[in-house]
């Protein structure tokens, strides 16, 4: 979303003209993880939204974005918007591999999120071709007191599809998406707040500090990633800053809640809609943040997959990929 969202997709593109694959921990941003057929596949924030490949979650291989060009149809909805897309979804739902992306101009709410879908991911299969779906959701300044980006599906048992999405404003949103996930299925006006750092949920945005965006505020929660695990789901959030380099002081939390729709509670019981949130991975003397995470299952094991501003290569933000167990009490945390 900074100059170094747009540096690492330079990387990006030169790593995939070469063919060259990469052992260390790529540059990304945002990034979300799934496997079909032995190979594993990484979406991240980038031109076009950059797509990795890997048959051992070590060794990265760049492929080709999802996108050659702007759609026409961001395009059109975000004067500024030049192809850069960020935080994408990635889920394989109804026969089909669904990819939610957003579309934004920095800093306000004059944001989309749209919607792509392939067969399969291998770009080899004869099958392989993204069909982008258009606009699913749109937030617009002065209108909306929320901004549409960071999207993440997620189904109920009744196979019922939702969309959790947002940034900053009045915080985290959940929406009921229609069956084949293409369009919300609810009045936008009353879609309810699953996460903010207001404590008072009718109180006012706080406001921005230091060189931050003034439209968005200092409601500093985004990144919004749910999670099914037993009897619960989880809801995973980044709060204060993301994209500053050594500045960055990103962090996760996460609640829980019996029903997709919340509440979701910390482990002391505070609602997250609330300004609670248990801590689950902040900064430290060798990631200057951490944050913007998904969770990936392969067979009994789960994984966090997050980005992590280096403090050892000038705060750039690279891959984490880290197994998770659960305490005793049914919390996330990550194996040492």
């Amino acid at each position: 979303m900074n100059i170094k969202n747009l540096i690492g997709g330079i990387i990006c593109l030169l790593l995939l003209q070469t063919g060259w694959a990469q052992s260390v921990a790529p540059i990304v941003h945002d990034p979300v993880l799934i496997k079909e057929k032995g190979i594993y596949y990484l979406f991240a924030t980038g031109q076009g939204i950059t797509v990795m490949s890997s048959k051992d979650l070590t060794t990265w291989k760049p492929e080709p974005p999802v996108f050659n060009q702007p759609p026409d149809w961001a395009v059109k909805a975000i004067p500024t918007f030049t192809g850069h897309i960020w935080a994408p979804d990635i889920s394989y739902y109804r026969g089909k591999y669904y990819l939610y992306y957003s579309v934004s101009a920095f800093g306000k709410n004059t944001s989309c999120i749209g919607l792509a879908t392939t067969p399969t991911l291998d770009p080899h299969d004869p099958n392989f071709k993204w069909t982008d779906h258009g606009l699913v959701i749109q937030s617009f300044p002065g209108k909306t007191n929320w901004n549409a980006i960071d999207p993440n599906l997620i189904v109920d048992k009744q196979g019922k599809a939702y969309l959790s999405f947002g940034s900053f404003w009045d915080g985290l949103k959940l929406v009921r998406l229609t069956a084949d996930g293409t369009a919300v299925d609810e009045d936008l006006a009353s879609i309810p707040t699953i996460a903010s750092r207001k404590t008072d949920p009718t109180g006012p945005n706080p406001p921005a500090i230091d060189d931050n965006p003034k439209d968005a505020g200092g409601n500093a929660i985004e990144a919004p990633f749910i999670y099914k695990h037993g009897d619960y789901y989880y809801l995973f959030a980044s709060i204060d800053y993301c994209c500053k380099g050594p500045r960055s002081t990103y962090k996760m939390i996460v609640g829980r809640s019996r029903g997709i729709q919340g509440p979701y509670l910390d482990d002391k019981g505070n609602d997250m809609a609330r300004g609670g949130g248990k801590m689950m991975l902040a900064g430290d003397a060798d990631w200057h943040g951490v944050g913007h995470n998904a969770v990936f299952r392969e067979g009994k094991d789960e994984y966090l997959v997050f980005h992590g501003y280096d403090a050892h290569d000038q705060g750039k933000p690279k891959l984490h990929i880290e197994k998770i167990i659960w305490d005793k009490d049914g919390w996330p945390i990550l194996k040492k």
